[in-house]
């Protein structure tokens, strides 16, 4: 009977809801990518500093083998200079690993906070969804209540009119 289209008061705050999760989702798509990267970064510092620590270790060994070998002093101390060169690359190498893996950490953080912000935010969408689920039928039931009312209305005038015209 009613020809009034139903519409629901929070609607409005609704549609910012959700559009507040689909920024979320969004916040979450980019801190991921971006731990994505730092991964990619700290593996790619872990393959330099295992260069480096290959070669630390074949120098060593050649160090070693020059002095079964019985090289000259001067030889000898040069190779150790060397050594000490690349064992200090190495160090400079180890504290970037360190420096990439707190980045990550951070990362993985940001990754984090974002998904518990999602999820607090689907939670309001989904309590207000809830909300106007609860709320329809509520209105329904009252237009039902009024609706039959009205035919209670019309079918007691109905029955007057009747009555009248057979007196």
């Amino acid at each position: 009977m009613s020809a009034k289209k139903i519409v629901y008061p929070l609607e409005d705050v609704l549609k910012v809801k959700e559009r507040r999760v689909e920024e979320a989702e969004k916040q979450l798509r980019l801190r991921q990518q971006e731990l994505d990267k730092e991964i990619a970064k700290l593996k790619e510092r872990e393959k330099e500093r295992d260069l480096v620590k290959t070669h630390y270790q074949d120098k060593l060994t050649q160090i070693r083998g020059e002095l079964d070998r019985g090289t000259t002093s001067p030889k000898i101390r040069q190779m150790k200079d060397y050594l000490k060169v690349v064992k200090d690359k190495l160090v400079i190498e180890e504290k970037k690993v360190k420096d990439q893996e707190a980045l990550v950490a951070i990362a993985k953080k940001n990754v984090e906070a974002a998904k518990r912000e999602l999820d607090l935010k689907r939670k309001e969408v989904d309590k207000l969804k809830e909300h106007k689920t609860d709320w329809l039928k509520g209105i329904k039931r009252e237009i039902e209540l009024e609706e039959a009312k009205d035919q209670d209305e019309l079918g007691n005038i109905s029955y007057s009119l009747n009555q009248r015209k057979e007196r």
